[in-house]
């Protein structure tokens, strides 16, 4: 399938910091984040790679994980934003604000998250359809339980997930590219294709 023209929105800037995707499981943190990143020509860190082994235990059992589970994860999501002297963007569900304060503090400047939103139901649906991932659909509750909307933070943009793969990944980037400054370079097509 042909990716979608977005040349209309390449005429913008990009967005000149690094940027984490962030959102509960299914909302589809890893799809958006690695077509940004394609499209802004950064980096791009799958933050559940960075998990120790013992949280994707618990999570795969089933068991929620407590902040004292999530600390040292996101600790090691900020020394990766901190050591980047390019700007990347990173996946991480970042539930709460104190998450988020904690990145935007380790990555020292320009921090920008995009709130992948969207319906219970929807979010259910594409847990219990995806595989090859630790997180059980079961765990979703509690994550939506945990999740402290960012609303009013700096430099935070929110996209609505009730739409096709495509849509979401082109309000994303004409959400970021709305943040970017005049006269950088445009981004590149985000190779959108099938997804």
């Amino acid at each position: 399938m042909a990716s979608p023209d977005t040349s209309p929105l390449g005429h913008a800037a990009k967005f000149p910091g690094s940027i984490v995707v962030m959102g509960v499981s299914g909302s589809g943190k890893t799809s958006v984040g690695e077509a940004v990143a394609r499209a802004f020509g950064y980096a791009f860190i799958e933050g559940d790679a960075l998990h120790p082994p013992t949280n994707i235990a618990k999570m795969s059992a089933g068991i929620p994980l407590t902040d004292e589970d999530r600390w040292p994860w996101l600790g090691e999501i900020g020394r990766k934003l901190s050591a980047s002297a390019e700007p990347i963007v990173v996946s991480c569900s970042a539930l709460k604000r104190s998450y988020r304060v904690l990145l935007r503090e380790s990555a020292g400047g320009d921090l920008a998250f995009v709130y992948l939103h969207g319906s219970r139901d929807v979010l259910s649906g594409r847990m219990q359809h995806r595989e090859g991932h630790f997180m059980p659909a079961s765990l979703l509750d509690t994550q939506l339980a945990t999740l402290e909307e960012p609303i009013a933070e700096p430099r935070t943009v929110v996209v609505d997930v009730d739409q096709s793969a495509v849509d979401v990944i082109k309000a994303t980037l004409a959400a970021l590219r709305g943040l970017g400054l005049p006269g950088k370079t445009a981004p590149r097509d985000a190779g959108l294709g099938s997804r």
